[in-house]
């Protein structure tokens, strides 16, 4: 079997472009991969466009390991956001393909399921008013949903510093939201890497009594000793890893056993196996997986994959009941969460398919995401020069 081309189909929104790539193959099977990219759509499917000529077209899809190292190390230049991202896209469709051949998901051929059921968590739910009364509203709707966990931002447009006003806001925007969600819920306290080390130190404790599951990105990325001093002073487990790209930049992470939770994006660092490997490293640290998830129904049936058959998994984020829900329908099979959990597919592939049809009613945007823009969270975003 050979790769004879691929297909690419972006699906808009005003606040995330959601790019789906489809592999198509000499035997008359298609796999189907996905990412989500902030304001580099273009960039990508232009780099897809290269990567097709120059890696993927001729290729065996049942060779994976082989796909993903010419296209990571084939051009020579290091693999950053924007190819690691594009391999993602192929190295998930190549999966999708071996599944069908064979007629097993893919955790089948990743070692075998460990698990029925992965627990999800709700995220983009709090689209509303900055307020402690719609949040309360929001987040009980969450759990009447079913939900037994969620993610929250409460900063506003908070960066390095967060004076005692815009504190004791976010507070009482927390304060609503656990007494909305009961004493059991999980409830996920994300800091989007806005912080200086002893602003999140700070906030961490005077939100220590609302018992957060963990606390996410405290500080930007790209500082690990920063981190580090985080960690060493809060009683909260750490979260963090979204924005890096590359397993291999994960070994310092370890290294310092600052993280608790490890949050890979599996449409941004290589795909399922890539990150199947972070996983079993991880494992290694006591450390826990939960991906980050901000893309559509194929993203989210991927990391189910992975889910399946990885010991440390924690749970999967999930917005696509609550932010821009209607996307859902560009994906036939697209996985519901019922209960609170995601039910492990038995489908051939990853069991999923793409309606290109239903995808074409969702052009491309000019799609933009500002978490220092008044109303970020309302994820509706003013069209460009208005």
């Amino acid at each position: 079997m050979r790769i004879t081309g691929i297909s690419t189909h972006v699906v808009g929104t005003p606040w995330r472009n959601l790019t789906y790539v489809q592999v198509h193959t000499d035997e008359g099977l298609t796999g189907v991969g996905e990412t989500r990219m902030l304001g580099r759509t273009d960039a990508l499917l232009g780099y897809l466009r290269e990567a097709a000529a120059n890696h993927i077209v001729g290729s065996d899809p049942f060779a994976v390991e082989d796909l993903v190292r010419k296209m990571k190390y084939g051009d020579y230049g290091r693999a950053g956001e924007i190819v690691m991202s594009g391999i993602a896209c192929v190295e998930m469709a190549c999966w999708d393909i071996k599944g069908k051949a064979l007629g097993v998901p893919v955790w089948q051929l990743l070692g075998g399921k460990v698990t029925d059921k992965v627990k999800a968590y709700a995220n983009g739910w709090y689209t509303t008013e900055r307020t402690p009364e719609a949040y309360h509203k929001a987040a009980r709707a969450v759990v009447e949903r079913g939900y037994r966990a969620l993610k929250i931002d409460p900063f506003g447009t908070g960066h390095f510093e967060l004076d005692q006003a815009g504190t004791s806001y976010a507070v009482s925007l927390i304060e609503a939201v656990r007494d909305a969600i009961g004493p059991d819920a999980e409830l996920m306290l994300e800091m989007h890497g806005r912080f200086s080390p002893s602003t999140a130190v700070r906030l961490a404790k005077e939100l220590a009594p609302f018992r957060p599951a963990w606390l996410e990105e405290p500080v930007p990325p790209e500082n690990l000793k920063a981190l580090e001093k985080v960690a060493a002073k809060v009683d909260m487990p750490i979260a963090t890893g979204e924005r890096i790209h590359d397993r291999i930049e994960f070994r310092e992470l370890f290294e310092s056993q600052a993280a608790d939770i490890i949050q890979p994006d599996l449409g941004h660092i290589g795909g399922i196996l890539e990150t199947r490997k972070l996983a079993a490293t991880a494992e290694t640290h006591y450390t826990l997986i939960a991906p980050h998830n901000v893309g559509g129904s194929v993203l989210t049936a991927a990391s189910l994959q992975l889910a399946a058959c990885t010991p440390n998994f924690k749970i999967l984020e999930h917005f696509n009941d609550f932010a821009d829900a209607e996307i859902k329908k560009v994906v036939k099979g697209a996985p519901q969460v019922v209960d609170g959990y995601f039910e492990v597919s038995h489908e051939p592939g990853l069991g999923v398919e793409l309606d290109t049809d239903a995808a074409a009613e969702f052009p491309q945007q000019q799609a933009r995401f500002d978490l220092w823009a008044e109303g970020w969270e309302k994820r509706a975003p003013k069209a460009a020069g208005k």
